[in-house]
């Protein structure tokens, strides 16, 4: 059965053009280049109000530093909020470039800073790796607040797809830990649940589109090193095995009808919500995974109009 009745006719023509090649360990490469050639004809936005850098943090487990491209106002009279940024790729691929308009026009109309994180990925470095590196960020960010001219009362962080999972996955770790914590967290179609990779009961409309739980299965089982599903799968790697879900910050999910992430983001949402954490949930009717893409599409321009809104609460001055 084919879903594509139920897709949006305004995001048929990303889906035309999406590559067919399947995630496999053979087509790895050659997905990661495929996803960072998108971007070279991407123009970037005239916005002589913000300052882009690229800086190195150290590592607070050892491991190598990690590579941050960061985006902020030239002038603010006041100390900035944060926006700790990690990009998609299903935990297997990706680069903070993919994200870097977007980083340039949310610095420039939210009045913010935005940290990109460049996490290591899987499977060559599997979990807490990723997890401690955008860890090491956090904690980098707001020991050097002062300096930087940073609000670290208001330091929040956002993901897409594999980006929300390890989103999500930190604000976990961050709350169980006795340092700083994360003021709220903003995912967008996040990848939080392992056991999506091996269910036999699948929603029968999610799935078909852009991200298969084929490909699904690889990402998990690349970052888990081991078969997704287990018992001992670690909720900061798979936020949805969290056995308490209390004390997390004000959170932001949405997410397409049609993804296969759809039940277990309404599903984290329900738990969330129960457990006392302000929830906005959003979802998007004929819409897979990543819709966004697909920029003249009205559900996407209405997909980001509710994102950058619940930014604008999420960074009050």
């Amino acid at each position: 059965m084919s879903t594509i009745e139920h897709v949006d006719p305004e995001l048929r023509d990303m889906l035309a053009s999406w590559p067919p090649v399947p995630l496999t360990a053979e087509t790895l490469t050659q997905r990661r280049t495929a996803a960072l050639a998108l971007l070279s004809g991407v123009p970037k936005p005239d916005l002589p109000d913000i300052e882009t850098s690229e800086i190195h943090v150290q590592s607070a487990f050892g491991a190598p530093p990690i590579r941050v491209l960061a985006y902020r106002p030239v002038r603010s009279a006041h100390p900035l909020p944060v926006i700790v940024h990690i990009h998609g790729g299903g935990f297997v691929m990706g680069a903070p470039e993919m994200k870097d308009v977007e980083n340039r026009i949310f610095a420039s109309e939210l009045k913010c800073a935005i940290y990109s994180v460049d996490h290591r990925l899987a499977p060559e470095a599997p979990h807490p790796a990723p997890v401690e590196d955008i860890y090491s960020v956090l904690l980098w960010l707001h020991a050097n607040a002062g300096q930087l001219g940073l609000d670290p009362a208001r330091i929040g962080i956002k993901g897409e797809s594999g980006g929300g999972g390890f989103a999500a996955g930190a604000a976990l770790y961050a709350r169980d830990r006795p340092g700083p914590k994360f003021a709220f967290q903003h995912l967008i179609y996040p990848m939080i649940d392992d056991r999506s990779a091996v269910r036999k009961d699948l929603h029968p409309y999610v799935g078909e589109f852009v991200w298969t739980q084929k490909n699904n299965y690889f990402g998990w089982r690349s970052l888990l090193g081991e078969e997704p599903g287990s018992a001992d799968v670690s909720p900061y790697a798979a936020a949805a095995r969290a056995a308490d879900v209390s004390g997390l910050p004000p959170t932001f999910i949405s997410v397409g009808g049609l993804d296969l992430f759809l039940e277990e983001n309404m599903a984290y949402a329900d738990r969330l919500s129960r457990a006392g954490v302000p929830v906005e949930f959003h979802l998007y009717p004929g819409a897979c995974h990543g819709f966004y893409r697909a920029t003249n599409a009205r559900v996407t321009q209405q997909a980001e109009h509710d994102t950058r809104e619940a930014l604008r609460r999420f960074l009050p001055g």
